[in-house]
């Protein structure tokens, strides 16, 4: 499989979802024409995460429904013959999804996926969780890859992202809308480097509330059989300014690795773990005002 390239789509918001849709397609066109296989938007695109310090009865009322933000990103993906993750707030019984919905270079609906761990501490106590980590087969021009997701907030858990790596992901689309400091960052590259999988994340760009860009690529490959010493599994981190930044992944080598190291699935050992999903014991730090 030839290098797979990724558009990361760290764009300014237009201000209203109608003017988010036109940039977005607009964007579209600017990664394909760039080569990309598979674009990637930052974190509830349709309203450019326009949620904070904002009462929820006016920011959830912007919700889409599926068909009416999505259809136009389909319609993009199949016309440019290039994968699509998109992202919206999503109309939902019980209030909206935090979203993404991943079509494939024929406009086909690959993946849909809902944030799970939802910031309840602040704002986004008014969205819907998802309730699972889906990953599907992802056919590009360069051949198939399977493709998971986690958004935002739910890199914080390992769970999420091994959950994918146990289904079989090699690579994790991440929709952020947050400061990519050195500890998010940090848990990037950890999340990839232990799942031995890639981890494609989109931020927004500096001028969007607290946001500053630096969208990344981690491959998860730490070593090579010629390299003496571990290497760096950043293949790319964005500036912080607004633009289309690619990365090129090199699957064939990722494969490899995949096959012949030691972390991923190859030495656990589940049946210590039983703790994790003990919904009977209460551990330590569970705040009092948590979702119930």
């Amino acid at each position: 499989m030839a290098h797979l390239k990724i558009a990361f789509l760290q764009l300014l918001p237009a201000g209203s979802v109608e003017g988010n849709i036109r940039r977005g397609i607009d964007a579209l066109g600017r990664a394909a024409a760039m080569g990309a296989d598979i674009a990637l938007f930052p974190e509830m695109w349709s309203i450019g995460y326009d949620i904070l310090n904002r009462p929820p009865e006016i920011w959830t009322a912007q919700a889409s429904s599926f068909e009416s933000f999505t259809g136009a990103f389909r319609a993009a993906a199949a016309r440019l013959n290039m994968a699509v993750a998109v992202t919206f707030l999503e109309k939902w019984q019980g209030g909206p999804r935090n979203t993404l919905a991943l079509f494939d270079r024929h406009g086909g609906t690959k993946l849909i996926y809902a944030k799970v761990h939802t910031c309840d501490f602040s704002a986004e106590r008014a969205l819907t969780p998802g309730d699972s980590f889906p990953v599907t087969e992802l056919d590009t021009c360069k051949g198939p890859i399977k493709v998971g997701a986690m958004i935002c907030y739910d890199r914080e858990f390992p769970e999420s992202a091994r959950i994918l790596m146990l289904k079989g992901a090699e690579l994790i689309l991440v929709p952020n809308a947050c400061p990519m400091e050195i500890n998010r960052l940090a848990q990037l590259r950890a999340r990839a480097y232990e799942n031995m999988l890639a981890i494609a994340t989109c931020n927004y760009p500096a001028g969007v509330p607290d946001c500053n860009g630096r969208s990344t690529l981690f491959d998860g490959v730490a070593y090579m059989p010629d390299m003496p010493d571990s290497r760096d599994t950043c293949v790319m981190m964005a500036e912080e300014g607004e633009g289309i930044y690619t990365a090129d992944l090199d699957m064939d080598m990722l494969r490899s690795y995949r096959a012949a190291e030691v972390h991923g699935n190859a030495y656990r050992r589940p049946e210590m773990y039983s703790l994790i999903t003990d919904a009977g014991i209460s551990p330590p730090f569970v705040r009092p005002d948590r979702r119930g």
